[in-house]
């Protein structure tokens, strides 16, 4: 038995405001600007994002990856293009981001279509991970099923031997995405749940700011 309500819980946002006449009109910039603050506040990796995504039937799943690039052509994160992100993406090729950086009492949502990075960006990324991570984009195959942890274990093993003194080659179902924002809503909290929210609209290659009631 639990000695809390969960219902109960709740925080009253209290710590900054947000108004159009101090954001940057492009939201690339203001999201940069975001992201520098979550960099010098108190937060646990702050290029933590969920990504949703759908099959072709609308069938959505959601899970938590890292943002390793931003610039005016979008947002990258890289995976394994086999698993079940990178399947659903294949199928149907939009994605919606989420930032939570709850020390700031802020998220961001970007929604947006989705493409592959260039082969020259990922093979780049690729060979400046750790080597734990380039022999471990080889041992999983991700999202499938295995019978247990020793499989893994195993298999990681085999590989470091295979490759030891020698470069890693990037596995041909590894890469990266980009979203490619369409909209992107920043959002602060503020007290009593009116929250300020301004959405960024892509229209005519121009971006448009409204603000939404929370």
């Amino acid at each position: 038995m639990t000695d809390y309500s969960i219902a109960d819980l709740r925080l009253n946002y209290t710590r900054q405001q947000l108004l159009e006449t101090e954001v940057d009109p492009n939201p690339i910039k203001q999201f940069q600007v975001w992201f520098d603050q979550a960099m010098t506040a108190d937060i646990l990796e702050p290029n933590a994002m969920t990504i949703a995504t759908t099959t072709k039937a609308g069938i959505p799943s959601a899970r938590i990856v890292l943002l390793k690039g931003v610039d005016e052509r979008g947002f990258v994160f890289y995976t394994n293009y086999e698993s079940r992100k990178g399947q659903e993406l294949a199928a149907n090729p939009y994605a919606c981001l989420v930032f939570w950086w709850g020390v700031l009492e802020r998220q961001v949502r970007i929604e947006g279509s989705v493409e592959k990075v260039a082969e020259a960006e990922t093979e780049a990324y690729f060979h400046s991970r750790p080597l734990g991570s380039q022999l471990g984009a080889w041992a999983s195959n991700q999202s499938r099923v295995i019978p247990d942890r020793a499989v893994l274990e195993q298999r990681l093993a085999d590989l470091t031997r295979q490759y030891q003194n020698q470069a890693v080659p990037r596995p041909p179902h590894w890469g990266g995405f980009r979203v490619i924002p369409t909209a992107i809503e920043f959002w602060q909290g503020r007290p009593s749940r009116l929250h300020d929210r301004l959405l960024y609209r892509l229209i005519d290659s121009s971006w448009k700011i409204e603000r939404l009631s929370p």
